[in-house]
């Protein structure tokens, strides 16, 4: 209020006031000219007029109490530092200042905020590092990935018929595919930890060590296989934990057929009618890095089993004359595996097709010696995509997946290697098929399964 209005316009009621104020103490006063301009931002002083009368410094009076007030500076440099990244206390535009607070999880990738804090891949029938859909998903969706290998033991022993589940030479290739596997999961930062016991108990019991939120796997198709991951379901389910499956055993995959799974055609070349021209995925690269091991729980990597552990014979590999057998010869692995496969692209494309008189070949890589790399398909070591690939890149011949007679699938040995690799798509997918149905139904589908064979 302005002091010349301060008083009435009563003559008796003024002097009155004007007494009153002459028997006040008289204070000191101290003074601060703020101009508002430079505290709040210039949007908040809309509209113009208004900014105008802030513009105009405003005396404050400050009983004697706080006159140390007086010299009062605003400055960022009178104020001791904050944890808060501002450049000042007071800026000119608050607004304007960004608030930097240590991250709780990694700036990469760019979902770090959706990470889970740990979880497991439980390698099967995928023992690579190379086009692995499942172990790249893992390592892209959280902060720390478990690799997890089990030697169930009811894969071995002796069958109702007496003879071996898994034989000594089977074994011995995948205690190698195994142990190359942990060599390559080290050399990008992890490791794979190995287990002698039923995948069902195994996982949850890491699971509940590392604080695991998933648990990531490649799907299968046997009848037994499918039988497991309902356990591995059931008992994740128990408790809270997600799993989480994907497809990488073909060169086409599951979710690009044109036709629904139950729609299978039963005979193969129904079948290859069905994909021609079909796209096939491409690979997925292999990581240089890989997410480390989960912090918590101090797992052990355990050791890989020898044959012993397994309840088979080593003197089985070894043939009368001591050497071992023609058979035991096949290194197990992925590095192994992708050697084969370029020497293999590399015949191919030196040395042209040789027809004999009868429409055959003889060639390296014809019908009659085929490229020899069934095993390393069969234990994942190598991906059916990863040889359509290299062998693209390995020749300038058009490769086709879907070729047979008609287009020389059965006369050049690279579309005759595609030819094949179709075929085993198709036992493949028509396994996956009458499996699930055997899964659901309590009737069994032999008769369609053996017109397919």
């Amino acid at each position: 209020m302005d002091p010349k209005n301060q008083f009435s316009d009563n003559p008796e009621t003024q002097k009155r006031q004007e007494e009153e104020q002459q028997h006040l103490p008289i204070l000191p006063i101290a003074s601060i000219s703020l101009a508002l301009s430079t505290i709040l931002p210039t949007h908040f002083l809309n509209p113009p007029k208004i900014s105008t009368l802030f513009n105009k410094p405003y005396k404050v009076k400050i009983p004697t109490q706080v006159s140390s007030l007086s010299n009062l500076s605003l400055s960022a440099s009178s104020l001791p530092p904050t944890k808060s990244n501002f450049k000042s206390t007071i800026s000119a535009n608050p607004l304007q200042n960004t608030l930097t607070l240590n991250p709780l999880r990694p700036s990469e990738p760019s979902n770090a905020a959706g990470l889970r804090r740990a979880s497991i891949v439980w390698f099967r029938n995928d023992l690579r590092v190379h086009d692995n859909e499942c172990l790249n998903a893992a390592h892209n969706e959280s902060m720390s990935v478990l690799a997890v290998y089990c030697f169930d033991p009811r894969d071995y022993g002796k069958s109702s018929s007496g003879f071996d589940k898994t034989g000594p030479y089977r074994a011995s290739f995948l205690i190698e595919s195994v142990a190359d596997l942990r060599k390559n999961l080290q050399a990008r930062g992890s490791d794979l930890v190995v287990r002698i016991g039923k995948p069902e108990t195994v996982l949850v019991e890491l699971a509940k060590a590392v604080g695991a939120e998933a648990v990531y796997a490649h799907r299968e198709v046997s009848h037994d296989e499918v039988k497991g991951e309902d356990k591995i379901d059931a008992v994740m389910k128990d408790e809270g934990l997600e799993v989480k499956y994907f497809w990488g055993s073909t060169l086409y995959h599951v979710d690009d057929l044109p036709f629904k799974l139950e729609q299978m055609p039963t005979n193969y070349g129904g079948f290859r009618e069905k994909v021609q021209g079909l796209e096939i995925r491409k690979t997925i690269e292999a990581l240089d890095q890989l997410r480390g091991l989960p912090a918590r729980g101090d797992v052990e990597p355990g050791e890989i089993p020898s044959l012993v552990d397994l309840g088979l014979n080593p003197s089985a590999t070894v043939g009368q004359n001591g050497k071992p057998a023609a058979n035991a010869s096949l290194v197990g692995g992925e590095n192994e595996a992708l050697q084969r496969l370029r020497k293999f692209a590399a015949e191919c494309q030196v040395q042209p097709s040789k027809e004999n008189k009868d429409g055959t070949t003889d060639s390296i890589y014809g019908a009659n010696f085929s490229c020899k790399i069934s095993p390393w398909l069969a234990m994942g070591c190598l991906s059916p995509r990863s040889m359509f690939d290299e062998l693209k890149k390995s020749t300038s011949r058009t490769i086709s997946a879907a070729s047979g007679k008609k287009d020389g699938g059965s006369g050049t040995g690279l579309n005759w290697l595609m030819y094949e690799l179709l075929w085993r798509d198709f036992f493949r997918f028509i396994t996956k098929k009458y499996s699930a149905a055997k899964q659901n139904s309590a009737t069994p589908v032999t008769a369609s399964v053996g017109a397919a064979a």
